[in-house]
């Protein structure tokens, strides 16, 4: 290939966000039931990343699906799960 100048395309990896041992899946508690009757009823959670100055930075709010207001955040140089319960309690 090198005499006929010749050259392959270079495959990237794929992204993989988490190089680690996967835990168990949570319980389906909501059943897909995203709507609350009263505040404080439901809360939901999730964590976010993105990029900052050159960094990973990791965005967790809570929110209470009564109003889809933000009742907590949490956020951190490193992805954990309970990120916005200190703000909580």
């Amino acid at each position: 290939m090198q005499q006929l100048g010749l050259k392959s395309p270079v495959r990237l990896k794929k992204y993989r966000s988490y190089r680690g041992n996967m835990g168990l899946a949570a319980e389906n508690i909501l059943q897909r039931q995203f709507k609350a009757e009263a505040p404080c009823e439901k809360w939901v959670t999730d964590i976010t990343e993105f990029r900052a100055g050159g960094q990973k930075l990791y965005l967790s709010p809570i929110l209470d699906l009564f109003n889809g207001e933000i009742v907590a955040w949490g956020n951190g140089l490193q992805a954990y799960r309970g990120a916005g319960e200190a703000d909580v309690k």
